[in-house]
């Protein structure tokens, strides 16, 4: 009987681990997917166009556009997927893998909602459980390994535009990477670990670090514009310098993965700064609130940094490459060193 009872314990962790993966994952697809229509439409509200209208469900409804983002999917889905003759075949096959998967895996940490117990057993709503080593550190690290899809694309690729936008991924990813890690090691500090429930936690009873660290946000923030190569930052693809970079030589649903795979890590990004800053899925002024609330709470959140992704995108213009670098060397990588020692001099001092 404890065999059984075991046994029935395991499938019952095996099930709900199954099902936070597929929620999860199947959630970062289908608002990648949408905020495709969002861009367009969004970009269309800020230029004052109409945007996507002419794609029509089953020939009569246009559905704000919406049907195109089923038009798009069945072009990618059943277009030819030719092969240049130059490009190296084995790492061309494998590149939208390789910028693909972290951008999913990069969310298995991040707490979408409050934990909750049935029948004497705890469940967490994050796929990785808390208290597993790495907290925080996680999505950092994933982070960091993503340049390694766009690196690999555009060196199969053996086209010179997608080699400048390779190397310029690269240099992007160290020169903001060092800003971004010392805004968070600050937040680390503060709570005294990387796990994210604590992080959580101590912002709801010492209030959002968005107050408490605002210039560690502001490095935080336009770090994550430049790890996600989004503009004014996506000098990787720099249609106006070098054709369309890494993606130059993609077509099909290779093509597909990688844009889709952006949108992911903008998903990804929205959380964490979500998570970090905003108190995740915490409710201001309700700190029992209700599981359904609390995960309500943290998609508001989430969808309003997606949209703020796609604001910026289409309100600033893209910078030149040496203020690119001059940016990340001698304002952001300054402004977190600054933010780091104020905080550290202020916990010496009985700050929270």
């Amino acid at each position: 009987m404890e065999s059984l009872a075991h046994l029935t314990g395991l499938s019952a962790v095996l099930i709900w681990t199954l099902l936070k993966v597929l929620i999860v994952f199947g959630f970062i697809m289908g608002v990648g997917s949408l905020w495709t229509w969002v861009e367009r439409r969004g970009s269309a509200m800020l230029q004052d166009r109409i945007g996507p209208n002419r794609a029509l469900l089953f020939g009569r409804w246009r559905l704000l556009g919406l049907p195109q983002l089923v038009a798009d999917g069945v072009k990618f889905f059943f277009k030819e997927d030719q092969v240049p003759p130059h490009v190296t075949k084995r790492l061309y096959w494998i590149a939208p893998l390789l910028a693909f998967v972290p951008a999913l895996i990069g969310f298995a940490v991040i707490p979408f909602g409050r934990s909750f117990s049935y029948r004497s057993a705890m469940y967490h709503l994050s796929v990785l459980e808390p208290g597993n080593g790495m907290g925080m550190l996680y999505p950092l690290a994933i982070g960091a390994v993503a340049v390694y899809g766009i690196l690999v694309a555009a060196w199969s690729s053996n086209n010179k535009w997608s080699i400048l936008g390779g190397m310029r991924a690269s240099a992007q990813m160290v020169s903001y990477e060092i800003g971004l890690s010392l805004a968070v090691i600050a937040i680390f500090m503060k709570v005294g670990g990387y796990d994210p429930g604590e992080i959580i936690k101590d912002q709801m009873a010492n209030g959002w670090f968005i107050f408490r660290q605002p210039l560690g946000f502001l490095v935080f923030f336009t770090c994550m514009f430049a790890e996600s190569n989004r503009l004014p930052f996506d000098f990787a693809e720099g249609e106006a310098e070098i054709v369309a970079g890494f993606h130059t030589e993609f077509g099909s649903m290779k093509f597909a993965l990688l844009a889709l795979s952006e949108y992911a890590h903008m998903t990804t990004a929205s959380a964490l700064i979500a998570t970090m800053y905003f108190g995740g899925w915490s409710v201001p002024f309700m700190p029992d609130a209700p599981v359904p609330l609390t995960i309500l709470a943290f998609l508001v959140k989430l969808l309003f940094f997606l949209w703020v992704f796609v604001w910026v995108r289409w309100t600033l213009p893209r910078f030149r490459y040496d203020q690119l670098m001059f940016l990340g060397w001698k304002v952001m990588l300054p402004l977190s060193m600054v933010n780091l020692i104020w905080n550290a001099w202020w916990m010496t001092r009985g700050g929270l």
